[in-house]
């Protein structure tokens, strides 16, 4: 753990912070504000209907997944306990001001996630009953180095299918032993049984989870985090001035200097968010749409929703009730909140509020990992045997501690996100394009259809006939 730490604290504060930082700056200039610019048309995309007129050859599919099953796939594993536990433990190291930086991260960053999710659209395949893609995918046809995407889909496989869940099925495990006092070998066990339940039965029975239980979960969050602000509105303004002040120096809040407000600001808000990591374009490519930016676009939003409504949420939640400097962490540290404000009522839905944020993420990560062991292999005895190995470890992640868990997940998410940042940057210019072939039928008052002929350079492109 010396040595994790050690690299971890390397890996991050010089290489990845930055990395981050400039290339969310670049496709913000570069797309001219596209995240802010086209809001409109982020949330409009929400409710299309899946449409094949120019995605396949083949007539429309009854199982064609629509941009709100891609978008809520995505966002179950974006929504999880890193908005929970990830936000508690940034305050919990980095101070007050660590709140600020992730909402800055987001606000940037969405445009991150606005290229990666376009490229996933652009070098989709398609496979026997929907669309599949990724960071791999477009790294070996798009720039033609297999090598790459076989390397992104290793380590997105050891980030998602192992580390990452060991974080959510501890933090998971976590809150019910605490509530309920229950055995955690007993919890973990359950939640191992629900789990294959569900990733047994493929794609189609995952987004139809997503799209029911995470709208569902996020809006009672976000209900119950107004009730606190809207009872405590008087506490707001100081709530703000504290995060101000922390992020920049003013205040020296529970360890909040500003270099580490910024570094736990920026690493639990890729934890949260994932824009740039690589993650959630692999749900984006599943999407039946029109034109690849509309995919683009709606997970730019889930961006939004993830950080500045969700992860928000949590850190008024801790920040009104004044325990955030009470010397606990991670979700124990978000209970203690809610029972500040709530009493038992309050620790008994960030119970069930954290086992549906985890189980859903670890649904997802599930998901994520199937669709890069399906790039490497192409076997299905691989993906069984990688649904196995996710049983597995989601026991053995419920019997860790939380440290522990954060250390296997930052050193993976580092080296995967990395990688990925290279590889959007070097496609990027065919992100721009695709925008300005979008604006301009909109321009011209037609809903945006794409073909892969609208695009000079389309070498690896399959879909877009």
């Amino acid at each position: 753990m010396e040595v994790l730490n050690t690299i971890n604290e390397w890996l991050w504060t010089y290489v990845v912070v930055t990395m981050l930082v400039l290339c969310a700056m670049y496709f913000t200039v570069r797309t001219r504000f596209v995240q802010f610019r086209l809001f409109r048309d982020m949330v409009k995309v929400i409710f299309e209907k899946p449409n094949t007129k120019s995605t396949s050859n083949t007539e429309n599919n009854k199982s064609d997944i629509s941009s709100f099953k891609a978008f809520s796939v995505a966002l179950s594993s974006r929504v999880g306990t890193g908005n929970l536990a990830g936000v508690a433990s940034a305050i919990f190291v980095g101070g007050p001001g660590a709140v600020f930086w992730m909402w800055v991260m987001a606000l940037l960053g969405s445009a991150t996630a606005f290229v990666e999710a376009t490229l996933a659209q652009l070098y989709k395949k398609r496979g026997a009953d929907s669309f599949y893609g990724g960071p791999a995918y477009y790294m070996e046809a798009g720039l033609g180095q297999r090598w790459m995407g076989v390397l992104f889909a290793i380590l997105i496989t050891i980030t998602f299918g192992i580390a990452n869940q060991m974080v959510q099925s501890t933090t998971l495990c976590d809150a019910i032993s605490d509530t309920f006092a229950w055995n955690k070998a007993v919890v973990g066990a359950v939640v191992t049984l629900a789990t294959v339940i569900i990733i047994f039965g493929g794609i189609q029975r995952i987004s139809r989870f997503a799209a029911v239980v995470v709208p569902f979960m996020a809006m009672a969050f976000i209900v119950l985090a107004l009730y606190v602000v809207i009872a405590n509105i008087g506490k707001l303004p100081s709530v703000f001035a504290l995060i101000i002040d922390s992020a920049f120096g003013v205040r020296s809040a529970a360890g909040g200097m500003v270099g580490v407000a910024v570094l736990q600001g920026v690493k639990r808000g890729l934890f949260s968010n994932e824009a740039g990591e690589g993650s959630a374009p692999n749900a984006a490519a599943i999407a039946t749409t029109s034109h690849p930016i509309k995919q683009g676009l709606l997970q730019a939003f889930g961006v939004f929703v993830d950080t500045l409504i969700v992860c928000t949420c949590t850190a008024f939640i801790i920040l009104i009730s004044g325990v955030y400097d009470c010397g606990k962490d991670g979700i124990l540290l978000t209970s203690e909140a809610m029972n500040h404000e709530m009493g038992s009522l309050g620790r008994y839905f960030i119970t069930a509020a954290i086992f549906l944020f985890a189980y859903s993420t670890i649904i997802a990560n599930y998901f994520y990992g199937e669709t890069n062991i399906r790039f490497v292999f192409k076997s299905r005895w691989a993906v069984f045997s990688f649904r196995i190995v996710t049983s597995i470890i989601i026991m053995v992640g419920a019997l860790m501690t939380l440290q522990d868990a954060w250390a296997y997940v930052d050193i993976c998410m580092g080296f995967m996100t990395i990688t990925n940042l290279v590889a959007i940057f070097l496609l990027s210019p065919k992100v721009f394009a695709m925008l300005k072939h979008y604006e301009k039928q909109k321009k011209d008052m037609q809903d945006p259809v794409f073909h892969k002929d609208d695009l000079e350079e389309n070498n690896g492109v399959e879909c877009w006939n």
